[in-house]
């Protein structure tokens, strides 16, 4: 994986980074902690310029959340109503809960989408019920970017500092991602097998 984001890089600069931030958050588990870190390398060697870096890493990541965002209000949270009702226990909510999360994503929503944003996995998944609970597109904007600008910035400084020693990071990094994904399937494996609607359906 970190050889095909090498070559990407080196083919795109500042694009290749746009279109891999961009297809990390609608695509994962293409893991941001490398790509910005690669892209921190190229700062320290003096192929990029660290602010254009973050901009255009963080234009990437904000345009690939709106893809699952724009998913969501196209559908709506009422859209899902014929499917929990039917097969609730795949997302292991009944009507009520859906109601519940998005009465929650009315109050607390914008804070939700800028704390997923340091959170593997979570980060992208957020941007979905986000948009089907109509969130305002310019609240999701504003705060899905203010938080992908601090965690790039981050990313990228991190590549900066470690520069060469960046591959010892890597090698940790990949299975720590794989991990994360292997232990959020078992997880709702096991939710889906252990789940009970709190109402069940009347025959």
């Amino acid at each position: 994986m970190t050889d095909l984001i090498i070559r990407a890089i080196a083919w795109g600069g500042y694009f290749g980074i746009f279109l891999l931030m961009a297809l990390e958050n609608v695509v994962p588990p293409i893991p941001s902690e490398v790509i910005m870190g690669l892209g921190g390398m190229a700062v320290a060697r003096g192929h990029m310029e660290l602010w254009p870096l973050v901009a255009i890493g963080t234009l990437g990541t904000t345009v690939g959340n709106y893809f699952w965002y724009a998913l969501g209000r196209r559908f709506g949270y009422r859209g899902l109503k014929p499917f929990v009702d039917r097969r609730g226990r795949w997302l292991t909510l009944d009507w009520e809960e859906v109601e519940r999360i998005n009465r929650f994503f009315h109050r607390r929503g914008e804070w939700v989408v800028f704390v997923f944003r340091f959170l593997p996995v979570f980060r992208t998944i957020v941007s979905l019920p986000a948009g089907m609970a109509a969130m305002p597109r310019w609240k999701f904007l504003v705060w899905t970017t203010a938080g992908a600008a601090i965690w790039n910035f981050v990313l990228a400084q991190a590549g900066v500092i470690l520069d060469s020693r960046f591959g010892e990071l890597d090698r940790y990094i990949g299975p720590v991602a794989v991990a994360t994904t292997a232990l959020i399937i078992v997880g709702y494996i096991y939710r889906v097998v252990t789940w009970r609607p709190r109402h069940p359906a009347r025959g």
